[in-house]
């Protein structure tokens, strides 16, 4: 069975460090990088080109009006990709989600990432909304899902919650490495999470805590990264 190394990551719109965040994508040796907070304004979608090729990887996805992206490395074949807008809530940012349909030695894996409210009620209103959206594109490709991003709530929270009823929470199931993803200085709180399918297998989850790493983590990003590997089973 093929493995993937899939990654999560709030890049805070590369305000901060780009070379420190560079080198911790490439560090993390992904074949999967799910973003938020990638740029939406001025050359959005050369800044994320420029970005992908500094780490060797490709645009696989994304959508400018909810700063998502889902970049891809050599290792996987992108066969689609999806963009959906999630409700409005007023005078609160527009939320999305995007996804990634790609193959990895022959054996299709759905990669989606979202970036979800602060306010309680659209969180948990948008989770519901991402489910329907993720099961519709399960069965239209016939490939099990990963799920990715900042959920903005600890486990435990209605949100994440929702997602755990039909998701594995990665790091719950197999944690390898810290779980805290926020601050990136001192971080205190698991915000940012993957979700599998059951039939993918977590062989381990967390914030990666190779020692050249993390001299960079609070200088690239206000977020960690998580890393998962994950066992694509036929």
């Amino acid at each position: 069975m093929p493995t993937v190394r899939v990654l999560t990551y709030n890049v805070r719109s590369l305000r901060d460090d780009t070379d420190a965040l560079t080198r911790v994508v490439r560090g993390c040796r992904a074949d999967v990088a799910c973003l938020q907070e990638v740029p939406r304004f001025m050359l959005w979608r050369t800044r994320r080109r420029r970005l992908a090729r500094r780490c060797d990887l490709t645009v696989a996805a994304g959508g400018r009006a909810a700063g998502l992206a889902v970049l891809a490395g050599p290792a996987m074949r992108v066969l689609h990709r999806e963009f959906h807008p999630l409700s409005r809530a007023p005078r609160l940012h527009r939320r999305g989600l995007t996804l990634a349909v790609a193959e990895v030695e022959g054996r299709r894996l759905i990669a989606a990432s979202t970036h979800l409210d602060l306010a309680d009620a659209p969180r948990l209103a948008h989770a519901a909304e991402i489910l329907e959206l993720l099961d519709r594109a399960r069965h239209r490709y016939a490939a099990p899902v990963v799920l990715t991003g900042d959920i903005n709530e600890e486990p435990g929270g209605a949100a994440w919650t929702l997602l755990s009823r039909t998701f594995q929470d990665a790091y719950a199931v197999a944690p390898s490495g810290a779980g805290e993803t926020y601050s990136a200085r001192r971080p205190r709180q698991r915000i940012d999470a993957l979700f599998a399918d059951p039939e993918l297998e977590i062989i381990g989850c967390g914030v990666p805590s190779e020692p050249s790493l993390s001299p960079d983590y609070p200088l690239a990003s206000d977020h960690r990264p998580v890393l998962a590997t994950l066992s694509v089973r036929r």
